[in-house]
């Protein structure tokens, strides 16, 4: 049987005894227009893995499978409702909408928005900086309707209950999010090498995905660096660190700036 099934009562007394057991109802029946059945499935959804369960015999349950599973999920759903969006946009316009969507900074803000961060059970004595857990969580709720529901049931939850209520997704089209490509532009027009390195990667925790800490180098000069589970994720984040820091710094003018030079946009 899998774990997720077969996981005992102390997950039951674990929810009730912090008296969010009628909040964790609530919470899908107001924002997501359904009841779960399989409770013991979406509970683990909402467990960080700093507060796993040891289930004995080395066996600790977490939401990080279902935060796997959901990330494939999301990103199936969210790139095949821009395809029937934007019937007349090319799939670089379709790739980075999709980023900009399932990016961990906007998953982060959507949890919070729809009170699914008041859920999360994590170690809150952790010394850790829960950065990601969220978006994270978001994730692993992702997993858990699509096991108990499946693909059509979940992709409208998210495109009725979530996309459509909470996302403004053409005004999202016209923010800046792919940093990298503007610091890399800049770099060119201004003779400047901007190149990206791994400086490490490492795990924290027995359960762990792998981390990745990426620098920018201007001209082989360090500049800012960013840790993210992708090494994709980490040059971006990286890269918004270094240009928003030259902007401060004026080696790079701001949009109000750029706008007032003819021939630029």
């Amino acid at each position: 049987m899998p774990v997720w099934l077969s996981v005992n009562t102390e997950m039951l007394n674990f929810f009730r005894y912090r008296g969010e057991h009628k909040e964790f109802y609530l919470f899908f029946k107001n924002m997501l227009g359904f009841t779960p059945r399989n409770t013991r499935l979406y509970q683990i959804a909402f467990i960080h893995k700093s507060k796993s369960l040891d289930m004995g015999k080395g066996r600790r349950v977490n939401n990080e499978r279902l935060e796997y599973l959901g990330d494939a999920v999301l990103s199936a759903i969210v790139a095949d409702f821009l395809y029937k969006k934007y019937p007349g946009q090319g799939e670089g316009y379709l790739t980075e909408m999709r980023s900009k969507i399932v990016s961990r900074a906007n998953l982060n803000k959507l949890a919070q928005k729809i009170g699914l961060s008041q859920l999360i059970q994590y170690n809150r004595e952790s010394q850790g900086i829960f950065k990601s857990i969220d978006g994270d969580t978001f994730e692993a709720l992702v997993g858990a309707i699509y096991l108990e529901k499946g693909y059509k049931f979940t992709r409208r939850v998210i495109i009725d209950k979530i996309i459509n209520l909470h996302l403004d997704v053409d005004a999202m089209a016209h923010t800046d999010w792919n940093f990298k490509s503007k610091l890399i532009d800049w770099g060119q027009k201004n003779h400047k090498k901007i190149s990206f390195e791994v400086e490490r990667t490492f795990y924290q925790g027995k359960e762990s995905r792998r981390h990745y800490d990426v620098r920018v180098k201007v001209d082989d000069t360090p500049a800012e660096h960013a840790i993210e589970y992708s090494i994709k994720a980490a040059e971006q984040l990286a890269a918004e660190k270094t240009y928003k820091k030259f902007q401060e710094q004026g080696i790079i003018p701001t949009h109000t700036e750029e706008s007032s030079v003819p021939g630029t946009h």
